[in-house]
């Protein structure tokens, strides 16, 4: 029985894959937006874009989560092409086989981490909340003037737009983010 479990475990993940990179290349098309290097500082560095693509996946993977089937599906479909995309990443530029493992269970940690601190801000509207744990973990504290500010309302602008994105939509493998700009109107 826990054999045929698995094995329907695995054809109904091999069935969103396809999905779920799609949607994980939108959240790292979004995360790489010049806006957020040039205007906001953040650090255009392996941590820096490892950060906003954790974000941006957080986002989707949240409107995800919220959603009946396949939305929860399709969520764990996301994060895992963001690990394996992560993965690889590590491997391209050259850390060792023996630590990858070590590395790649970092990041999930960093990612659950920030999933519960920013969810548990979203969800009390606590805008200071949200705007101090995008310090602490995109600018590892040292944001520049007015960017967690700035970086927050993009935050909340974008869930609310993901939010208005339909279920059949998303599981065909399309998410559209705002543009940074846009997103602060």
């Amino acid at each position: 029985m826990a054999g045929l479990l698995g094995l329907k475990g695995l054809r109904k993940a091999k069935r969103h894959e396809r999905a779920g990179f799609a949607l994980y290349g939108a959240a790292v098309a979004a995360a790489r937006e010049p806006y957020f290097y040039e205007s906001l500082g953040v650090a255009d560095t392996l941590d820096g874009r490892f950060d906003l693509i954790a974000l941006h996946a957080f986002l989707l993977i949240h409107r995800l989560q919220s959603l009946p089937e396949p939305g929860p599906d399709l969520a764990q479909a996301v994060f895992d092409a963001m690990f394996s995309d992560m993965d690889m990443s590590l491997r391209e530029i050259g850390v060792s086989d023996l630590r990858i493992g070590k590395r790649v269970r970092a990041m999930w940690e960093a990612l659950h981490g920030r999933a519960k601190v920013y969810t548990a801000a979203m969800e009390a509207a606590d805008t200071a909340a949200l705007q101090a744990a995008l310090a602490r973990n995109v600018w590892r504290g040292e944001a520049p003037d007015n960017a967690a500010a700035a970086l927050a309302r993009i935050v909340l602008a974008q869930d609310a737009h993901l939010a208005s994105q339909k279920l059949t939509t998303l599981a065909a493998g399309e998410a559209r983010f705002l543009a940074p700009l846009d997103a602060l109107r």
